[in-house]
């Protein structure tokens, strides 16, 4: 068993929560961009919200046998960064320079409501984490003054 496989179960954490929430500001920051994509068709599509899918570092359970006798500490993995499926939003505005012959504008499928919840949540676990290697730190250097 290696002191290190706390911190890199932590470090796999606080890199990809990073990236979770880079993910979900992305999100925000289009929340009202309604010519994200060019189809090819030639017409525009709004924005679609993107997800992270986690997993763990070791996903076959005779990895986490083994790691779990050996006493090693897996991580956590991004798995993909997957676009979601929800319909765009309509929105009556007939002055918009993207609103249809009826008057309606697709806008994006980002809730900021939703995004805001995702983003607390991916910045406690961040803090969470941040703990878990600074009570480690600390436990080492607690093991290295035992010696004096």
């Amino acid at each position: 068993m290696s002191i290190f496989n706390s911190f890199n179960a932590a470090s796999s954490a606080l890199t990809a929560q990073r990236l979770r929430m880079d993910v979900i500001s992305s999100n925000i920051a289009n929340a009202e961009t309604t010519r994200a994509e060019k189809n090819a068709d030639g017409t525009f599509e709004p924005y679609r919200r993107k997800m992270v899918q986690l997993q763990a570092d070791k996903p076959v359970f005779s990895k986490f046998l083994q790691d779990a006798s050996a006493n090693q500490a897996s991580g956590v993995k991004v798995s993909s960064i997957t676009k979601d499926d929800e319909p765009f939003k309509m929105v009556y505005n007939p002055s918009h320079p993207d609103a249809d012959a009826n008057g309606y504008v697709e806008m994006p499928n980002v809730d900021p409501l939703k995004e805001m919840v995702d983003l607390m949540s991916a910045t406690r676990s961040y803090e969470a984490n941040v703990t878990s290697l600074n009570a480690t730190k600390a436990m080492l250097m607690k093991a290295l003054e035992i010696g004096k």
